[in-house]
């Protein structure tokens, strides 16, 4: 049941407006449009369970591309 998703997400999000916040925006960016919302929303809960999904990662390196010049004709 989605209450038990919802209790499990609410163990690693201390805030239920934060975690409403943060869902709908995990699940606007994972849904796709052949399957149904409620199915996507039931699978980021369930990941938020497992996870905590206001942990900040860490930016990855960027590697720097050399970037060409231009020169006058």
């Amino acid at each position: 049941m989605r209450s038990d998703l919802v209790f499990g997400a609410l163990s690693h999000v201390s805030n239920r407006y934060q975690l409403c916040q943060l869902a709908s925006k995990a699940t606007r960016k994972l849904h796709k449009p052949t399957t149904r919302l409620q199915d996507t929303t039931n699978e980021v809960l369930s990941h938020f369970h497992g996870s905590n999904p206001a942990a900040i990662t860490p930016a990855l390196p960027v590697a720097s591309t050399p970037v060409q010049q231009r020169r006058a004709a």
